[in-house]
């Protein structure tokens, strides 16, 4: 497993491509940001 190999992470860095092994981070982090937010509000009412 490298470089070449498509379906590991090392090997998507490489080619610049998302996957199940490379899931793109910043989707993940914008929506538990926005998760977090919500439960800060309904604290407060």
């Amino acid at each position: 497993m490298g470089k070449g190999d498509k379906k590991s992470a090392r090997g998507k860095i490489w080619r610049s491509s998302y996957g199940n092994t490379r899931p793109h981070r910043a989707a993940h982090a914008k929506s538990a940001a926005v998760g977090a937010r919500d439960i800060r509000k309904s604290r407060k009412k």
